[in-house]
């Protein structure tokens, strides 16, 4: 071969090694683009064609019942929230962030229907990762920015305002609430041993929490439960500790209406809770006296506000019938979210959000049972397995009270 022959031989291989390597960069490209594309498609179609702006938009335009049956709120009452929320769930970023409307819509899918995050993230467009964490900061925003004004503790005068309504409503007069607590379902926590396990062996969280005659929350707090200690619970939550120690913030005593017995105010709860000078509790057994039985059914209509307030919860942010799927610190801010929620469409007087047949209620001389009863399964009641101890001063105070009500008409 001569030296002619050679050069054309060698530009030869060259050329086709070039050719290859221009073939393997193209391939190369598309695959790299295509795995892009697969990771993460909903960033090229999420403004165009996500949940929100095919449906949500609409809805919120043309047909508020569905409006409502999605986001448990009329577009008012949306409005008035996403502007009450708007400057805290702003976010800034090289691309174009998800708005704040959005992001609250998400949110309230998420609680209001109990979604699994992968049917909101196919819905809505945006990875799972990010739908994660929208519900959370949402949430989390939702309580530090409105739980002050939401779920702030009534002030003297309003106490006296809540007593003064359960005392026409049930006969019990000084009541300042009624409390009970409830089972959160949660899936079980890495390495949290019994800490989180009930007596039913499953995985929860306990929601304690006192309501008013119209069934807006007052205090609330969302207590990790021990199933080896949970008769203490309420003594350890907030609200309790104050109300066993005597320190929380009440009216001074008072006679009870048309006598000169002078009585304290207190809260009303069931057989589970101690008896203490400010918490009542129903004599116990079942063939009782006339008296007694008078005095039980009186703290009944007066304890039954705190289950109708948590079916209404429950019901309408159906996320708490379900088992969540998050570590702790986040099912709270979710719980704490919706204990927010209930009492801002409460305060609204947003009437799909509670109808007056969505709470036991009397037509005539007939009970008839809320519809929340018949539409969602109840959550489970917390109740202690220790002894409760109750003083002698508190024993006589519930026979005073007993003798008042057995000498009014209910």
């Amino acid at each position: 071969m001569n030296n002619a022959e050679y050069v054309t031989d060698f530009l030869r291989t060259v050329e086709k090694i070039a050719r290859i390597t221009n073939i393997a960069n193209e391939l190369y490209k598309k695959l790299h683009a295509s795995k892009r594309r697969w990771v993460c498609p909903v960033n090229l179609t999420r403004q165009e064609e996500s949940f929100f702006k095919t449906c949500i938009k609409q809805l919120k335009e043309k047909d508020e019942e569905h409006f409502f049956k999605v986001t448990r709120m009329n577009v008012s009452s949306f409005n008035i929230l996403l502007s009450l929320l708007k400057q805290r769930m702003e976010r800034f970023s090289n691309r174009k962030a998800i708005d704040p409307e959005t992001r609250l819509a998400v949110t309230l899918l998420f609680l209001a229907q109990g979604c699994n995050f992968h049917v909101i993230s196919w819905a809505y467009k945006i990875a799972i990762s990010t739908v994660r964490k929208i519900i959370y900061e949402t949430c989390d925003a939702i309580w530090n920015e409105l739980h002050v004004v939401y779920i702030s503790p009534p002030n003297l005068s309003e106490l006296k305002g809540i007593a003064n309504s359960f005392y026409v409503k049930t006969g019990l007069p000084n009541c300042l609430g009624a409390i009970d607590g409830k089972h959160i379902r949660i899936t079980s926590p890495r390495n949290s041993g019994c800490l989180y396990n009930n007596y039913n062996k499953t995985f929860s969280v306990v929601l304690m929490a006192a309501c008013d005659s119209n069934y807006v929350f007052t205090h609330v707090d969302v207590a990790t439960l021990e199933s080896q200690s949970d008769g203490g619970i309420f003594a350890r939550s907030a609200f309790g500790s104050k109300l066993l120690g005597g320190t929380l913030q009440v009216p001074c005593d008072t006679n009870l209406p048309g006598t000169s017995t002078s009585f304290p105010y207190y809260y009303v709860g069931d057989s589970s809770f101690p008896l203490k000078p400010n918490l009542m509790r129903p004599f116990p057994g079942r063939h009782l006296a006339e008296d007694k039985n008078k005095f039980n059914l009186a703290l009944s209509k007066a304890r039954v506000h705190i289950e109708n307030a948590f079916g209404i919860l429950a019901n309408r942010w159906r996320v708490l019938a379900t088992t969540i799927h998050a570590f702790p610190k986040n099912v709270d801010k979710i719980v704490l979210a919706t204990v927010v929620l209930h009492n801002f469409l409460m305060l609204q007087n947003d009437s799909n959000y509670f109808p007056l047949e969505h709470v036991d209620h009397s037509v005539g001389n007939k009970e008839i049972n809320g519809r929340w009863r018949k539409e969602v399964n109840s959550l489970e009641s917390f109740h202690p397995r220790t002894a409760n101890r109750s003083s002698s001063k508190a024993f006589q105070l519930r026979e005073k009270l007993k003798e008042f009500i057995s000498s009014t008409a209910l």
